[in-house]
This record gives C-alpha cells, structure tokens and sequence, in this order.
C-alpha cells in the first residue's frame, strides 16, 4: 500500500481548491492511505473527505511551535514512513520539515529557496490560471488524471439537523426559498459595502419574497447587526452562530447565496448553490468560484484614471471597484439564477 502525504495550504478557499486534486490521488491509487497536513482553521474543509484516511493538524501556534515542535513533526512523519509528499504549500519551512523525515519523494512547485529539497520539481505554475488547476498540475506529473473540477465540503448528519433546526427556529419553513447574504471578508478592500447588502435584503424580500440571512465569522456579527438594522423586514442573523459544516449545510438549502470574494464562497458554490460572486481588487481567473456550479462572477472597473483591477493593493482606502458594483447588477444576476 501506497502512503502518501499531501502538504496543504493555509486559507479555507485555497484549500477548498486543493479537493479536486485531493480527489484525482484517490481516484489513481484506490488502496493508498492518504495523509493530509493542514491548518486548524481549515479542519473542518476535510474533515469528512473520504479520500482522506488520516488529517494531520499542523498548529504551528500551538503543539509545533518553534524549533522543538517543528522537530517533534518531523519525527512524527518520520515514524509514519511515507513514500511520497505532494507539497500544495510553498513553503521552505514545510518542505525542509519533509524531507528531514525521510520521504524520498517530494512533489512540488520548483522556486529558488526550495527547488533543491524536491526530488519531483513542478514548473512554476502561470498567473493566469486557477488554483484549482495549479494543484491538480502538482499531482498530475506522477501520472494522476484529473477526476473532475467540482470543490468538496462533506456534511454529517448532525451538521444538516443543526441547518433544518436552526431555520425552522428562525420561521423559514422546510422547502421555502430564502437567499443568504455573505458580507465579510478577509481584507475590508474585498468587502461589498454594508447599505448594498441590506438595500439588496430588502429588494429580494419585496420582489420574490424571500426571508434573508446574514451569515459569517463571530468576527461579522457586529457588521451582520449593522446591516440587519439598515433592513426594512428583520433578517436571520447566523453570523457567529454556525461551524463551516453547519454554514455549508444552510447554503446548500438556498435558493440564493450572495457572497464577497471568502472562503464562504467557495463553501457554497461546492454545495451546488445558486451563487452570486462580487469581486474586486482580487482576480476571479485565478481564485473564483470553479467547476460546474451554477454561479456568476460580478466584477466592474472603478473607472478611476491609474485604478486598474485586480490590483491586491491592501493599502486601498476607498475601495471603488467594491462600489461600482450597483445593487442593479447584483438584481440582475439574481433574476436569471432564480428563474
């Protein structure tokens, strides 16, 4: 039996990206026992894969802090005896980790600092194509076949009681329609303005019917409030209330999700929901939503002189391409995925 390492990245999204690849392994070697390295914050994306037997949560604040928790990782791969690491993350750190433990074969994409500690080297990836692709790339040189691009979030059934649970509890019925609104996001650059959101509560519930909820990280209850007081009918406010699993769970029973460029995102596009993406400084070629979900990509040039997008200028005060995105646009992209 075959075992295999697969080293994985640090955000929701990117890892969400890195399913298809993590499928495609599967898939070419069905007997293999596959490992994954991966972040807390992002356990829960792969928690329930089933082409995973084995997550390894590298805490790198916690149990792998510093020098000595790096060693105790490294021997801790070491006793596990892997035959082969496929490095999805760049980094010079986790590469050197691998190969101290012994796995002779270490996949990656080839860069100055590293190239010499991989012994499979990946030609660095082009800028214009999408995350998903570039980790299907890095397995693809041993020979792997992709096995589809559709992202992955397995659910349980105690995650999809807690969604027909907590909407029951919030008055929207088994089966009837409702859009949820995603307002936060990693950068505040990336972030739809909050009185767009609610003005679009407020158009959704007038013009289909449709009982509105704002979802998001503990850290977005305060904006969910803010834009829920902008709202003329009192939206369900699940910021800060659900676990990734549980929020896949509520998108998935959507009629609509509309969402800024996060990790939320790609958790409802990977569930087959109707998705509106509004993007802005970031490039959807590169980090969208992928696949063949049934989504669409908002994205409008601020029309500035010198304002060019994606621009990834985290120093951006005004975010005018976040803003050239009316709440019309938005309307309009609603009416044909609701038709």
């Amino acid at each position: 039996m075959k075992k295999i390492l697969i080293v994985n990245v640090n955000w929701i999204g990117d890892v969400l990206f890195s399913t298809p690849a993590i499928r495609a392994l599967r898939k070419h070697y069905p007997d293999a026992y596959i490992a994954c390295m991966v972040v807390p914050r992002c356990r829960e994306v792969l928690e329930l894969n089933p082409n995973i037997n084995e997550l390894i949560i590298y805490d790198e604040k916690g149990e792998y802090k510093g020098l000595t928790g790096k060693m105790k990782l490294v021997s801790e791969l070491k006793a596990r005896s892997f035959d082969v690491v496929f490095l999805f993350h760049r980094s010079l750190t986790r590469t050197l980790m691998v190969a101290l433990s012994g796995i002779k074969e270490r996949v990656g994409i080839d860069n100055p600092k590293r190239g010499f500690l991989l012994s499979r080297k990946v030609l660095p990836q082009p800028s214009d194509i999408h995350k998903v692709e570039q980790f299907l790339n890095i397995v693809k040189v041993t020979g792997v076949r992709d096995n589809g691009k559709d992202m992955e979030v397995h659910v349980s059934k105690s995650d999809e009681a807690f969604a027909e649970s907590f909407l029951r509890s919030q008055g929207i019925k088994k089966g009837e329609p409702f859009a949820v609104l995603n307002a936060g996001g990693n950068w505040d650059m990336k972030r739809w303005p909050a009185e767009n959101f609610a003005e679009l509560g407020n158009r959704l519930g007038k013009e289909y019917g449709m009982p509105v909820v704002l979802t998001g990280a503990g850290k977005d209850v305060g904006l969910a409030e803010k834009i829920a007081g902008m709202m003329k009918k009192k939206p369900v406010i699940a910021a800060g209330t659900t676990s990734l699993r549980q929020l896949a769970s509520i998108m998935k029973r959507a009629a609509l999700v509309v969402s800024n460029d996060s990790g939320p995102m790609h958790i409802a596009v990977s569930q087959g929901a109707k998705t509106i993406a509004i993007f802005g400084p970031t490039d959807p070629k590169l980090t969208g939503p992928y696949g063949s979900g049934r989504y669409k990509v908002l994205q409008k040039s601020s029309g500035k002189p010198g304002c060019k997008i994606p621009c990834y200028n985290l120093r951006c005060e005004d975010a005018l391409c976040m803003k050239a995105v009316s709440v019309d646009d938005v309307m309009r992209e609603a009416e044909g995925l609701l038709k």
